[in-house]
């Protein structure tokens, strides 16, 4: 019986892992120059990580995490995110005694949501994590170096910034959020009028057309920030600003997230037809205290992979790969037995070469070195190992030229 694979979630071929490779070495070099390190989490939890950390009324928990118990009657979750898990070990191994942190980290991330293009049930996020810094500039820089590292891809990708408030200005903001959408429930898909009670800023993230005139006239959280929120975001902006990164101010930006307060961002591309969100991130300064660790602000970014790749597709933009420069074709079992060697010593020396262990005809090995994209193939038999000299094909020009075997490092390696 052939097995097919889950539904919603997406194998990645080796044709096009080079990209995947690039999105990652580049992550890597950029979060390096503002300070960030690679910290790695499990991709399991306790449900209940998530359940407080990402918040119960969020459609992660109560739609979209896999859940399930383990032999020990525990209830694990496979991760839905990574600001939680992150969260959890900068706790549970004290890293807040050391002062303010700045971590990374990538991988795969699972939820149970309906599959579509660039979003899968397994799918990778790239994301940044800096603790113990409350002031804005923190903000600004984060951004920065988001937009840093699209530039350094060759992506152009539009950034929208708000501020969702905090414990003291955003109360007051949802009661009058909740009573305007209440009274014009009647034109709001069923989605919307499920989230007033539960989630109410998630409506104004509505995608719906027919939801857009009522959410246009929704009272806007940006002009009823407190002081201190108000004072913070305009910082914000100033920073952003000083660094040169253009933004719109998108009173309707809001996170799905309910740590999220005050700086709220997201970066959006139109290279696959229309805007969408390839980043977004925020703060969320109660997240730790929450999770029960000292209160700690905190201020982060999650990229999808997988969207990002499709981008770079779209652009015309290659999946690097490194090609074997050498192949070596068998005449013979002794040809074969001096391929193994010649092999190891290339690889010895850090060049890349193939063979097909299998031998057979000569035809079908060159056809074997094109198919692997090999830049040379070398025809090894009695008579090349006897007297140490072989032919080197050239497979792009369909050059060949005499060559020692002792000089082919040299030669194929430059």
């Amino acid at each position: 019986m052939k097995i097919a694979g889950v539904k919603g979630m997406n194998d990645v071929l080796p044709a096009d892992v080079g990209r995947w490779h690039e999105m990652e070495a580049v992550a890597r070099e950029v979060f390096a120059l503002y300070g960030y390190r690679e910290v790695r989490t499990p991709a399991v939890e306790h449900a209940q990580l998530f359940a407080r950390g990402v918040g119960e009324a969020t459609d992660i928990v109560n739609k979209e995490m896999y859940v399930f118990e383990d032999k020990g009657e525990e209830l694990l979750a496979l991760r839905p995110e990574g600001t939680a898990g992150t969260v959890r070990a900068f706790i549970e191994h004290g890293a807040y005694v050391e002062g303010p942190q700045k971590w990374f980290y990538m991988g795969p991330m699972f939820r149970r949501e309906r599959p579509q293009k660039g979003r899968y049930r397994q799918f990778h996020q790239i994301g940044c994590e800096a603790f113990g810094i409350a002031e804005p500039f923190i903000d600004a820089e984060q951004i920065a170096l988001l937009a840093g590292y699209f530039g350094r891809l060759g992506v152009t990708a539009t950034l929208k910034l708000n501020s969702v408030g905090d414990q003291n200005c955003r109360p007051a903001y949802l009661a009058d959020l909740k009573q305007y959408l209440t009274a014009n429930q009647g034109a709001l898909c069923a989605d919307c009028r499920d989230r007033i009670e539960r989630n109410p800023l998630r409506v104004l993230d509505c995608k719906v057309e027919s939801c857009q005139p009522v959410l246009e006239r929704a009272p806007r959280l940006v002009e009823k920030l407190c002081d201190g929120c108000r004072e913070h975001f305009d910082l914000v902006k100033a920073g952003l600003d000083a660094l040169g990164v253009a933004y719109t101010v998108d009173t309707r930006l809001v996170r799905g997230l309910d740590y999220y307060v005050r700086t709220a961002y997201e970066f959006t591309s139109d290279a696959l037809g229309s805007q969408s969100a390839v980043a977004g991130g925020g703060r969320y300064d109660r997240l730790v205290e929450t999770l029960g660790g000292p209160p700690t602000p905190g201020i982060g970014f999650a990229l999808g992979e997988e969207r990002l790749a499709m981008i770079l597709e779209k652009l015309g933009r290659a999946a690097p790969e490194r090609r074997p420069a050498v192949f070596f074709v068998t005449a013979d079992a002794t040809g074969a037995m001096e391929a193994l060697r010649r092999a190891a010593d290339l690889r010895r020396a850090g060049i890349a070469c193939d063979l097909d262990p299998r031998g057979g005809k000569m035809k079908a090995q060159f056809k074997q070195a094109e198919r692997v994209g090999a830049r040379y193939a070398v025809v090894l038999g009695g008579n090349e190992v006897q007297t140490g000299q072989a032919k080197l094909k050239d497979l792009q020009t369909r050059e060949e030229t005499p060559i020692a075997l002792a000089d082919l490092a040299a030669r194929v390696g430059g």
